[in-house]
């Protein structure tokens, strides 16, 4: 199954914080989108792994995305070589996207910075023919995704460009409260994390209202990238 996009990410939830309201404009657009999240997030305070797979399946559906696959690595402990590059190729293989999205390049949780060079390395590594995979197996073709462009998640980094998600932001949030272990829940009684916050849930939607409201719409989210946007004319970017 070829995919337009393919978003990583180093955690089940990531994603869906970072850009799911991107992901739901481009499937609205009819783009077939799959997410990859590298670990189980077992090392959660709430939770667990199994819960946790249950909670991304929900998301999934609420995002509308083609697939979700889970490559398993250890939370809190993958690293970013051979070993782990390869696990990371073969998915860029199977789905030969257009664009991937990753992890922030900087943050709070160190699996998020961690990620984003793993898995923007094995975008480039997944280019080269001498690399050698196999899927299933079957021999896979060398494939390197066009652009690779990094969601922001809990620190303020300042992004390259936005993406207007108006109409889009409510769904966004459905899909976080999927995990409906891992976020604002009065009623619970399990320990508190720093996301666990009625303040942490409503900056989604005052970071994604800021960002709009620098580019005259009433929600946004930010990407990085790894190279200069280009652009065939002056036009494309009114």
């Amino acid at each position: 199954m070829k995919l337009d996009i393919l978003a990583f990410g180093a955690h089940p939830d990531d994603v869906e914080l970072g850009c799911a309201g991107t992901i739901l404009k481009e499937v609205s657009l009819g783009k077939k989108v799959g997410i990859v999240d590298l670990t189980r997030g077992e090392l959660g305070t709430r939770g667990s792994a199994e819960i946790r797979d249950e909670e991304a399946a929900a998301a999934a559906k609420i995002l509308g995305v083609q697939v979700r696959e889970n490559l398993r690595m250890r939370d809190g402990f993958f690293i970013n070589d051979e070993k782990h590059q390869l696990e990371v190729i073969k998915m860029i293989r199977k789905y030969q996207p257009e664009i991937v999205l990753c992890n922030a390049i900087d943050d709070r949780h160190i699996d998020h910075g961690r990620a984003s060079k793993l898995v923007s390395d094995a975008c480039f590594l997944s280019g080269l023919r001498k690399i050698e995979t196999e899927l299933n197996g079957e021999k896979q073709l060398h494939w390197r995704p066009k652009v690779v462009y990094h969601y922001i998640q809990w620190k303020n980094i300042e992004p390259d460009f936005v993406v207007d998600i108006t109409g889009f932001e409510d769904k966004k949030i459905d899909s976080v409260l999927a995990y409906k272990t891992q976020f604002y829940n009065e009623y619970s009684n399990e320990p508190a994390t720093p996301i666990t916050s009625k303040n942490f849930l409503e900056s989604l939607n005052y970071r994604a209202k800021d960002f709009g409201r620098l580019v005259g719409v009433d929600f946004a989210e930010g990407f990085t990238v790894e190279r200069y946007l280009a652009v065939n004319s002056l036009a494309d970017l009114i």
